[in-house]
């Protein structure tokens, strides 16, 4: 109605507007306001609430009481020479009801937020009459607007018999109805494009939760990292449409990445097992950086790809298009990368969505690796802590059966030789001698458990300095002879070349290593088997030094674990050979302090055993 009053360049209509409320008057002033200009004959009626008042400024401004029954009506009412139009309506009970449970909003939107029932007609005789009762009621507030008001009923001929309506024409309307189908048709349409859209982003919100949430739900039922990042590669692929998801492991210093998970579209070339190159890759590079995602729209023309050679070929072997790089991060910590292809002829156009969508999948594929790292450092210290259990058994039984037996020995001794003053001299310098022998043998006990808790926690300084292998493995020997108690050790033979070059090792800790190799052979191999010392120099940085005994060997599955501390064949309290079980595994740590390795070999039970351990050699002797 509007457009059809500013739009007529000579006819001036009346126009009549009834609002229940001032504040309903206010949101459509500027309206009046513009009709105006066109016409000196509109009346708007309110209710005041503020300010509004009777007034001729701009049109006639009638303020009724508020308890006047026009509070509870809407009307506009506008009539020209070639047509008229007549609204009139009131708020339906529901949603007075339902407003007068809520507080009342200034703004309030009367064609969306409220419902309202009555009629809106172009027919002239309705018009007419609701202009002609509006008017008569206009007079009561505004007596003074008589004049005006007589002006408009004797020219649009209101009040009286209409020529026209007697003639049969009740419609007698000539306004063209087409603009207002038109407008009322684009917004329809607009408003099937907009709830259209609303679909369309609902559906999208949808399916990006249902992706989220079977990842999320891959995490919670598997700690297994290998199938959740398989798991999210398949279903962010197939969600974005992309020709290829890659999910690898990757961390800021490695220069190549080993393809373990990807998605493949149909047609598309596999890159998974293959080396995917890092240290040279701009785009990896500038990730490493700033910790932010990559995204090159175009390959063709993105300076990062045609400035690059490694990427250039890896976009020309692979078709790639559109290319999107996200990194999967925790606390600041890169763990691997997303990488989506696009091998289309155009490239892909990004959205805002997609990349906010490819952010949250990589958060989640972080938790899950950290989730799962966090179990595996569960189960290692779970290991740990069971070998820390063992170890503390171990201890208990060895030191009681070790300490228990010299203790009582000496005891023994030294009780007979205070109760018995007329004791034979021979039979006292036995005693003497034997309490002086255990004593030694639970000195030997303490110092291997000093020794190897001082070289597990890193207290040792080492000596290094140029040594000849043959003369550590003569000290050994004449240490090993000086403390023995066998009457007859196994044979011992010595295979060490002239040509041998100088070793770099502590000479203290070599010959300690070497002692308790060759203690342990005789230990485990009866007098009449033999002992064989010999070392080799096949690599240019290290010499191998073996003993070598026929004794009673070591099965095949135990050939690790016999460097374990307190570890004995025949268990702490059954074995025949006297011992903590801490030798081998001193053994292992001197070697390691030095850079060398330590192994054992052996065909079996009753087939002897071969220790091996490696030195590194003076270099340029």
């Amino acid at each position: 109605m509007e457009d059809q009053v500013l739009a007529a360049t000579i006819d001036q209509p009346l126009i009549i507007a009834s609002f229940q409320r001032e504040r309903f008057y206010r949101q459509e002033a500027h309206r009046y306001q513009r009709l105006a200009q066109r016409s000196n004959q509109i009346y708007v009626l309110s209710a005041p609430e503020t300010d509004f008042k009777n007034s001729s400024e701009y049109y006639e401004k009638v303020a009724f009481e508020p308890n006047d029954a026009l509070s509870q009506e809407w009307h506009l009412v506008v009539v020209a020479e070639n047509y008229a139009t007549c609204l009139v309506c009131r708020e339906s009970l529901g949603s007075i009801t339902k407003n007068q449970q809520l507080p009342e909003i200034p703004s309030l939107d009367m064609d969306t937020a409220r419902r309202f029932e009555g009629i809106w007609t172009s027919e002239r005789g309705v018009s007419l009459k609701a202009a002609q009762l509006l008017l008569d009621r206009i007079l009561v507030y505004r007596p003074d607007l008589k004049p005006k008001v007589e002006e408009a009923k004797q020219r649009f001929g209101i009040g009286k018999a209409n020529s026209r309506l007697e003639a049969g024409n009740i419609y007698a309307c000539d306004i063209d109805t087409d603009p207002f189908v038109q407008r009322l048709v684009t917004y329809l349409q607009a408003s099937q494009y907009k709830l259209h859209k609303a679909y369309r982003s609902l559906a999208a919100q949808a399916r990006k939760e249902r992706l989220i949430n079977s990842i999320s739900t891959a995490i919670r039922r598997s700690l297994d990292p290998g199938e959740v990042l398989q798991v999210a590669a398949q279903e962010l692929g197939q969600h974005l449409g992309a020709c290829r998801c890659l999910i690898y492991r990757a961390q800021a210093t490695d220069a190549q990445a080993l393809i373990e998970h990807q998605f493949l579209s149909s047609g598309v070339a596999s890159v998974q097992g293959q080396t995917w190159e890092l240290a040279h890759n701009p785009l990896f590079q500038e990730i490493v950086k700033h910790r932010e995602g990559v995204c090159v729209s175009d390959t063709l023309t993105d300076y990062r790809v045609t400035n690059s050679a490694p990427l250039s070929l890896i976009v020309k072997k692979f078709g790639l298009r559109s290319w999107l790089m996200e990194p999967v991060l925790s606390q600041g910590r890169l763990l691997g990368i997303v990488e989506l292809h696009y091998c289309h002829h155009r490239p892909h156009e990004w959205q805002a969505g997609e990349l906010d969508l490819v952010k949250a999948i990589a958060t989640q594929i972080g938790a899950a690796l950290i989730q799962a790292e966090s179990f595996a450092n569960l189960e290692e210290l779970n290991q740990q802590l069971e070998a820390l259990d063992r170890t503390r058994s171990n201890l208990i039984a060895i030191t009681g059966h070790e300490l228990r037996t010299p203790l009582s020995t000496i005891q023994v001794c030294l009780e007979s030789l205070a109760s018995e003053p007329d004791m034979p001299q021979e039979l006292r310098q036995v005693m003497l001698n034997t309490a002086l022998a255990d004593s030694e043998r639970m000195r030997k006990l303490v110092q291997d458990f000093l020794t190897l808790s001082n070289l597990e926690s890193g207290r040792v300084e080492w000596h290094p300095e140029s040594l000849t292998l043959q003369e550590c493995i003569d000290l050994a020997l004449s240490r090993l002879r000086s403390r023995t108690n066998q009457e007859k050790p196994p044979k011992i033979n010595t295979q060490i070349s002239q040509t041998l070059p100088l070793v770099k090792a502590d000479g203290d800790w070599l010959v300690e290593v070497l002692a308790k190799l060759i203690d342990n052979a005789c230990k485990f191999t009866p007098p009449q088997g033999e002992i064989t010392i010999q070392a080799t120099y096949n690599n240019p940085h290290m010499v191998e030094v073996t003993v070598a005994d026929t004794g009673r060997g070591i099965e095949p599955n135990r050939l690790e674990i016999v460097f374990d501390r307190f570890y004995q064949e025949e268990g702490a309290l059954r074995r025949t050979a006297g011992g903590t079980g801490l030798g081998l595994a001193i053994c292992r740590q001197i070697v390691n302090g030095w850079g060398g390795e330590i192994w054992a070999e052996s065909d079996g039970k009753d087939q002897g055993s071969q220790f091996h351990f490696t030195v590194p050699v003076v270099q340029g002797s």
